[in-house]
């Protein structure tokens, strides 16, 4: 889920002789009230979790060059400023993928892009409460689906529906979050569309 620029690179390289040779377009809902299909990846206007309701206010193809990665849905609880992703506003990305990735890439990944985020000091502190949520990491396969998720207390990883992780950082959450929605995130204009920008 969480792929540096170098690694995305170096993952898609691989995977060049098994993808399309023509990207698709990504249509946008207009009044962001319907369901989305992208590629197969099926992202609904609303969701319930955690005895809240989600809106989505954006979402996307995340591509490198010609090859398309994985597709993405970004959601926030209703009543709160949209959008809000890096504060302690309740909210859900979810990204499906379309090929296989080991788990390990996505710990190494995701250690890389919050310390090349966070001054010095600040990643230290957040070490202990990373490293557990990458070791919760699992392979995924096509059309497995990653669910990040901050409900106001708790942070969750989960796969496919299936909890994975289950934490209290704010600073952790905002770090995740950023890697796709912040100032410097894998893609500007994956982040803008997952935006609804």
């Amino acid at each position: 889920m969480f792929l540096s620029r170098t690694r995305t690179i170096l993952l898609l390289a691989t995977l060049a002789t098994a993808l399309p040779a023509a990207a698709q377009s990504v249509e946008k809902s207009p009044d962001n009230k319907a369901p989305v299909e992208i590629k197969g990846a099926r992202f609904p206007a609303t969701l319930e979790a955690d005895e809240r309701r989600y809106e989505r206010i954006g979402h996307g193809l995340f591509r490198y060059m010609i090859w398309d990665a994985y597709a993405g849905a970004y959601y926030q609880a209703t009543g709160y400023p949209v959008p809000a992703p890096l504060s302690d506003v309740p909210r859900r990305l979810e990204l499906e993928y379309f090929h296989a990735i080991e788990a390990g890439d996505f710990a190494e990944v995701t250690r890389e892009r919050v310390e090349e985020a966070l001054p010095r000091d600040e990643f230290a502190r957040l070490v202990p409460n990373l490293k557990a949520f990458n070791d919760r990491y699992r392979d995924v396969s096509p059309g497995d689906r990653y669910a990040l998720g901050w409900d106001g207390e708790a942070l969750t990883l989960a796969l496919n529906g299936e909890t994975l992780y289950e934490g209290s950082d704010l600073m952790l959450a905002s770090a995740l979050f950023g890697i796709w929605l912040g100032d410097d995130p894998l893609g500007e204009g994956f982040r803008d569309d997952l935006l609804g920008r």
